[in-house]
């Protein structure tokens, strides 16, 4: 089991930074470390379905062990010396018999597990980053395994401070402690300092929900701009589903938030720096972002940028114009202050959100053309160039002559195929000469572009074409 592994490996890590002899074993550290903190409460860190801390231990048991915990504990290192393994105190490992779920992970040919490896395996448990999806991720990197081990108490405080917060939740603690402790505004002689991770009421009471895979993703690629990790992802419920090994290209991800800094030099507006990554979302959950094959550019597709894209040039493409809404409203006729401060204030929200997607969304595309930000001026030239084309149709007076130019606008920017645009192109430029210069430019540069990635150069003239049409 791959929990055992990551159990082992850090107990390797302990040892050293502890100096710790190597006879130092995973039982003394369940013993020692992990039962004090994780299972000595009414309030456990970790769940393991049908272990002995999920089971009730009878009276006389606890009377004889002196709590509730200890009767527990005891009860599992009985079952563990019996040496019959199951997922119930084996962490990871299939059922105990075949007619449980999870039976497919059982074998007739005969294995000997170590006593050692069932513990270690509950140490590794406890190092997974839990993400949204019910997912869970090991990644063996030294790093990463002692950070996630230095959150530990912090749970358990948080777990004590925090009235009617659910259990039982350490999965999901990782993956926020990770991301906290590797973002830009950690502080290191105060770590719980811009920490929140913001428990969210389900069925009457408090729980921390699971952070969004990307959100992990960009904290390594903060940690890590140079590398290439290996996550091992799975989950472990009534059936347990392994996704397996999956490589995280962190150099293509940290390059995204670099060109956004370049693009928008949002580093000097520290809100609409957090924004950027807090509002992050993809179009790919992490089970399908592990079909891909690795995690990189293409796994951090926005989430609902489809629905900007011209019909036709991508599954659930919806050709969609992207409004901005006006940020400064009017005042109701006999309306209080307060009331008209308050609308205003949501009506700058929501144009404030609009434009951080909108920076989303193009920083993307831009990281998926190569980082040719020479496209993106040419995008926003085409943009510029529509819009005057249309004004020179209003302009005339003339309603037939401005429903052409409007009509032959949106062709351009619904274009499916590279020959169509250049189409449309052609026939605009018979009609404004004044930007014959622009059109060549631009068919110049689309004629180089990859199939596959043309539709996001005219979803990028799409965008541009509304941010300049709202301002």
């Amino acid at each position: 089991m791959y929990t055992s592994y990551i159990g082992n490996k850090f107990l390797k890590i302990y040892r050293k930074k502890k100096k710790l002899p190597n006879e130092f074993t995973a039982r003394q550290f369940f013993d020692e470390v992990l039962f004090p903190l994780f299972f000595d409460n009414e309030q456990h860190l970790m769940h393991v379905g049908n272990s002995p801390f999920f089971q009730k231990p009878t009276k006389k048991a606890v009377e004889e062990h002196g709590s509730k915990a200890k009767a527990q504990l005891y009860n599992l290192h009985t079952k563990i010396g019996e040496g019959i393994p199951s997922g119930s105190i084996f962490v990871g490992y299939g059922a105990e018999n075949v007619v449980a779920t999870s039976s497919g992970q059982i074998t007739s040919m005969p294995f000997n597990f170590e006593e050692e490896e069932m513990y270690a395996s509950w140490i590794g448990q406890a190092l997974a980053i839990g993400v949204s999806g019910g997912l869970a991720m090991q990644i063996d990197e030294e790093k990463i395994l002692w950070t996630l081990y230095q959150g530990w108490k912090y749970y358990r405080t948080y777990l004590s401070q925090t009235p009617n917060l659910k259990d039982k939740q350490i999965e999901t603690w990782n993956g926020h402690w990770l991301s906290h402790v590797f973002g830009e505004y950690y502080h290191k002689d105060n770590p719980l300092a811009e920490f929140n991770p913001k428990p969210e009421n389900v069925l009457g009471r408090l729980a921390i929900p699971t952070i969004d895979w990307v959100k992990v993703i960009f904290a390594l690629s903060r940690k890590y701009p140079k590398q290439t990790l290996t996550a091992y992802t799975y989950t472990l419920s009534q059936t347990n589903t392994t996704l397996g090994f999956v490589n995280i290209r962190l150099p293509k991800v940290r390059n995204l938030i670099i060109l956004k800094e370049q693009l928008y030099q949002l580093s000097n507006e520290r809100k609409n720096h957090q924004n950027f990554e807090q509002m992050y979302s993809t179009f790919y959950n992490l089970k399908n972002a592990c079909k891909l094959g690795s995690i990189g550019m293409k796994a951090l597709e926005p989430s609902k940028l489809r629905a900007f894209m011209p019909s036709g040039t991508a599954k659930y493409a919806q050709g969609k114009s992207y409004k901005f809404s006006n940020p400064n409203i009017k005042t109701k006729k006999d309306e209080n202050p307060e009331d008209f401060e308050i609308r205003q204030q949501k009506a700058r929200d929501k144009y404030n959100n609009e434009i951080i997607n909108f920076y989303i969304f193009k920083t993307w595309i831009i990281a998926m053309l190569n980082n040719k930000k020479e496209l993106n001026a040419l995008a926003e030239q085409v943009a510029q160039v529509l819009i005057d084309f249309e004004e020179k149709g209003v302009s005339t007076g003339r309603e037939k002559t401005k429903k052409t130019q409007s009509r032959l606008s949106d062709d351009v920017q619904s274009a499916k195929t590279l020959k169509e645009f250049i189409e449309k192109l052609t026939e605009l430029m018979s009609k404004y000469k004044e930007a014959a210069a622009t059109f060549k430019a631009v068919k110049d540069a689309v004629i180089e572009l990859p199939s596959d990635l043309f539709p996001l150069f005219i979803t990028l003239i799409r965008f541009e074409y509304q941010f300049k049409k709202s301002n």
